[in-house]
């Protein structure tokens, strides 16, 4: 199986932390050279240095906030100047809370953020992409696109949102030789999760050890995913192996079948 990505540009949003790092890691090590795309310039300059390079290697940093549309748009305009043949989108996900209690302008925030900043993004890499005739489009979403998690109402909502955007831009671009997918990771131990767990203890009042052993539960395996884990995943899906799979949605949770 050929899962070499040596002579390839990555551009990894969220880069910083969980998936997105273990992704830029794995797919630097397998010969990648990276875009990290992220909000925090101290973060993205300490991963870009724990990046595998070699000769062949170059590794660049873009520093944007996908909360600000317009600021993203020009910024990338300004900065991203090497042909990308790998986009992963990939962004932290809405404040939990029930559905109907969540405020309008939390879907306003959550769309832009996980929806319209990959949108952004894709106009900007894909024109290179159509031209060379060929490239990958890879998105991290959630498990909760197959089965909704109780508690995260808004990013549900939005996550079933993204599937769809990009099982369309899969028909759309598939003949250009450029594949989407979507990749949908269960519990997985990162900062964010680690940030819903407290939610949920407080919410609940039980602690949260408890919360991360019913999460595990409700997978096949018992335990939690690790971001190097969905990591692998992605970098299939960006290697020539993966060449005939389009506009799939690749569930890495473990066997998740409960809330």
């Amino acid at each position: 199986m050929d899962l070499s990505l040596h002579g390839k540009r990555a551009l990894i949003c969220g880069g910083t932390d969980g998936i997105g790092k273990a992704s830029a890691l794995l797919m630097a090590d397998r010969g990648a050279s990276i875009t990290l795309l992220a909000r925090n310039q101290k973060k993205l300059d300490k991963v870009k240095y724990e990046l595998s390079t070699n000769e062949d290697q170059h590794h660049e940093t873009i520093c944007a906030d996908f909360n600000d549309i317009d600021s993203l748009e020009n910024v990338l305009s300004a900065n991203l100047e090497s042909h990308i043949d790998i986009l992963v989108n990939n962004s932290g996900g809405p404040h939990g809370g029930p559905l109907i209690e969540s405020d309008p302008e939390e879907f306003r925030i959550g769309f832009e953020r996980l929806l319209v900043a990959n949108q952004v993004i894709a106009k900007a890499v894909v024109p290179s992409m159509q031209t060379k005739g060929c490239g990958r489009i890879i998105n991290i979403i959630s498990t909760s696109v197959n089965q909704v998690i109780p508690g995260l109402g808004v990013s549900n909502s939005i996550r079933g949102a993204v599937a769809q955007w990009g099982k369309t831009l899969a028909l759309e671009l598939g003949p250009d030789g450029i594949t989407v997918n979507n990749v949908l990771p269960g519990y997985t131990e990162t900062n964010r999760l680690e940030e819903l767990v407290e939610a949920k203890s407080k919410a609940l009042g039980v602690t949260q050890d408890e919360i991360k052993s019913s999460w595990a539960g409700n997978t096949t395996l018992r335990r939690l995913g690790q971001p190097l884990e969905i990591a692998k995943g992605v970098a299939f899906l960006a290697s020539e192996s993966a060449a005939y799979i389009n506009g799939y949605n690749l569930s890495i949770d473990g066997g998740r079948f409960g809330a």
